[in-house]
């Protein structure tokens, strides 16, 4: 993975002092809230319902070894002894004080990590999929292209206030896996006719109170301009964005308002002034880069494969898991591995302990070339495990309570904090997730229902992607009292969509119950192996809606 060089070293090591210089004076009182309020967020640093809450930034969510133990340690030392795997591949800690954050990112910082512009109204952590480099059907690996877009946007001066904050995925495997469609500026990495590398550019997705897709606006851009393109779609955004509504100030609203072909006609124009600049991108510098990705150590071979068909035989659960949980690597003998970090009602999706991350870590270099991955699902993965290996790994991440089986499963779901961290969520996304959990704890109902994603978020600002899961719930404040709404239809990948409003919105006692009613409707609408997104999308959400509430009513 990328090392910091001296420069990275020490504008880290100087942030960390010029932030430990503002901490001491907010502490002191010579700097007030309201003063101290943009420098904190500069440092990823909120104020939540409960303490402050540290975001630390985990870049296209990759970590080292021993970067996940330094997690570990700040977990346990200045937490409650977890951590929490957020939707943009980074980590959150819920119980901080404000005295001990400097110290916390000069520990980050030995190990290369850092909490900037994990917040505010900049470009935030560049994320991908999250077996980016390793997986069978990618066509190039886009790690150094996400880093060479950190090194440019990292304390970028030009866009450090822009109208809001900005995202930005990228993804160059067959299957987007990175929900590319979503984000501020989308990329797909791909070779043309010419096998040369291209890109293919969207922009103006987002969720939130006004969800949209992302609209491609460029075909074929050659690599080298990737920086010098995407400085003139901040610059068309940074000139043209709303200033004056924060809720119509994402760039989504500026290129639906302007159409994307407008908007495209904007960025060209922009873009000729900044073509084949400085900004450009060598080859040299792509391979100095590339170099850090390049991985040649693999060669403990797949091991003796009878022994392995055995183990499958021998043990459902862990063909289960084999089977959900791993995935096709790009080298013969080797998988991925995905430690789900929902093993049920007990524990909130995403949490990890202090003691499951030095397990995680010890893993990596046992098993692997010491590496993690962090995925927007909030689960974690090992992305090179021999397959010779997987069935000591299996019982070791049974036992840690990291080898449930259920990827891609209802209980797989993607959650925010919600009500009972965030300060500005209408409704607690928690308690329902683990209601539902415990109404579906039967896995081998769940193997049987296969694929489905249910997706929760606390609020409208839609931090756990509801709009994108086949089943997503928001939860709404009516009249001082939580109430949660279902979409039903949505989807990630490929075949992108947002969810659509079945009706009215439930009481959160009644989520376990109308949950079961969708899966129910579900099963008695399906064809043969049919996924319940096509299922949606075939029969449409009439029959749901009958089956939901007992008769059809109009969207709340």
């Amino acid at each position: 993975m990328y090392q910091y060089d001296d420069y990275d070293a020490s504008l880290v090591s100087e942030r960390v002092e010029e932030f430990r210089d503002q901490v001491a004076r907010r502490i002191s009182g010579e700097l007030t809230k309201e003063e101290f309020l943009p420098l904190r967020l500069q440092n990823g640093l909120y104020m939540q319902k409960h303490a402050y809450m540290l975001r630390v930034a985990v870049p296209y969510g990759v970590l080292s070894a021993d970067q996940l133990r330094m997690l570990a340690h700040i977990a346990r030392t200045y937490d409650r002894g977890y951590g929490h795997f957020t939707t943009r591949q980074n980590i959150q800690f819920n119980w901080i004080k404000l005295e001990d954050t400097p110290t916390i990112l000069a520990e980050l910082a030995t190990v290369q990590m850092h909490a900037i512009q994990t917040s505010g109204n900049c470009v935030r952590n560049i994320t991908t999929e999250q077996f980016a480099g390793v997986a069978n059907d990618e066509v190039i690996d886009p790690r150094p292209l996400a880093e060479l877009l950190r090194q440019w946007s990292t304390l970028n001066p030009e866009f450090a206030f822009l109208p809001r904050k900005f995202k930005i995925a990228l993804s160059s495997s067959a299957q987007d896996r990175a929900a590319v469609r979503m984000h501020d500026v989308g990329i797909f990495l791909h070779q043309n006719a010419a096998g040369e590398k291209v890109l293919r550019v969207f922009a103006g997705g987002g969720l939130g109170r006004t969800p949209i897709l992302s609209a491609q606006i460029r075909e074929e851009l050659p690599w080298q301009h990737m920086l010098s393109y995407v400085e003139a779609v901040l610059r068309v955004y940074n000139r043209y964005g709303r200033r004056d509504n924060k809720y119509k100030a994402r760039i989504k609203i500026l290129v639906k308002a302007l159409g994307a072909d407008v908007f495209a006609k904007e960025v060209e124009e922009e873009w000729a002034h900044l073509k084949d600049g400085p900004s450009t991108l060598t080859e040299v510098e792509y391979q100095r880069v590339a170099y850090f990705f390049e991985e040649s150590r693999y060669n403990r071979g797949a091991g003796d494969e009878a022994i392995f068909q055995m183990q499958l035989a021998a043990n459902t659960r862990f063909a289960q898991w084999v089977k959900r949980n791993t995935r096709a690597h790009k080298v013969v003998g080797y998988v991925s591995v995905t430690l789900s970090t929902k093993p049920g009602a007990a524990i909130p999706p995403g949490d990890v302990t202090a003691k499951q991350m030095e397990y995680v870590a010890e893993w990596s270099e046992r098993f692997g070339l010491g590496e993690i991955r962090v995925a927007h699902e909030q689960n974690l993965i090992l992305p090179d495990i021999a397959q010779a290996d997987l069935y000591t790994l299996w019982q070791l991440a049974c036992e840690a309570g990291l080898g449930t089986p259920n990827l891609g499963l209802l209980t797989d779901m993607i959650v925010c904090p919600g009500g009972d961290y965030c300060s500005l969520a209408n409704a607690r996304s928690l308690p329902i997730a683990q209601a539902i959990a415990e109404r579906f704890e039967d896995l081998d109902f769940l193997f049987d229902l296969g694929d489905l994603s249910l997706n929760i978020s606390g609020c409208i600002n839609a931090c756990g992607h509801h709009h994108m899961g086949n089943v997503g719930i928001l939860g709404v404040d009516k009249d001082g009292e939580e109430w949660y709404q279902v979409t039903l239809g949505g989807a990630q990948g490929n075949h992108s969509a947002l969810g659509k409003v079945i009706g009215p919105a439930f009481r959160a006692q009644e989520m376990p119950d109308v949950i079961e009613r969708v899966v129910t409707t579900y099963c008695d609408l399906r064809v043969q192996d049919e996924a319940f997104v096509d299922t949606v999308a075939r029969v449409g959400l009439a029959p749901f809606k009958v089956g939901i509430y007992g008769q059809p009513k109009a969207a709340a």
